[in-house]
């Protein structure tokens, strides 16, 4: 059974998303403030980080940092709940780490559906790592074992979160095919109608700063898209 950790200074909102995500079949966590959720994340390690933004002590954003940054809550996949509307916050939650974003107020039938397609997503993961044919993908310097789930660039281990190192498996995977921004959004993400295009340049743009030499071989194909390509080759 999945867990999800749901993270909200709002009882009434925490009561409800416990309710129906334990009625959909999920085991669920609560917290009222970062610094609880921050330690029930470590302890627990729940799939799934439900995170509001406005909370009473450590902002969502500063919740998500600490997720991202410790080895024991690094996989999990956190989707970002807040009222906050502007593309601007989008961005910045995404650049921190964010797996997607729901503003508020929300349909809780549509907030299950996302997380059922983040779950879905994490499966395929999985279910690749298991096939021994597409466990490891290298290209260039970078170097992708997903049984593993680590990423290397000429020999060097590179954490990624876990929309990174999708992301960059697609484009790994590819050998050299562009991947428009539409594919990426499509089979990173799981859809496509609700998430900006502009996330995936946030998340290349991340992924470059973490690649080191590899950086050079992730390639903009202007007003189309990505691929891995040799940077010696025009």
């Amino acid at each position: 059974m999945s867990s999800i950790l749901v993270v909200d200074d709002e009882k009434d909102i925490v009561d409800a998303l416990e309710f129906n995500l334990r009625q959909a079949g999920f085991r669920v966590l609560a917290a009222l403030d970062g610094a609880t959720a921050v330690e029930l994340a470590k302890k627990h390690r729940p799939d799934i980080v439900l995170l509001d933004l406005m909370l009473p002590d450590l902002s969502g954003n500063e919740v998500l940092r600490i997720l991202r940054s410790e080895p024991a809550t690094r996989g999990a996949a956190v989707i970002v709940l807040t009222a906050r509307n502007e593309e601007i916050d989008r961005v910045v939650g995404f650049e921190l780490g964010a797996d997607d974003y729901v503003t508020k107020p929300f349909s809780v039938r549509e907030l299950i559906l996302r997380v059922k397609a983040v779950m879905r997503r994490a499966e395929a993961r999985a279910a690749d790592g298991q096939e021994p044919a597409a466990a490891t993908a290298t290209m260039g310097p970078i170097g992708i074992d997903a049984s593993q789930h680590t990423v290397t660039v000429d020999g060097r281990a590179v954490a990624l979160t876990l929309t990174e190192f999708k992301l960059l498996s697609e484009l790994v995977r590819a050998q050299g095919r562009v991947r428009t921004r539409e594919m990426l959004l499509s089979e990173v993400w799981g859809y496509d109608a609700e998430v900006i295009s502009r996330t995936v340049d946030t998340h290349v743009r991340r992924l470059r700063e973490k690649l080191g030499m590899g950086a050079a071989w992730l390639r903009t194909v202007r007003g189309i898209g990505y691929r891995i390509q040799d940077p010696s080759e025009t």
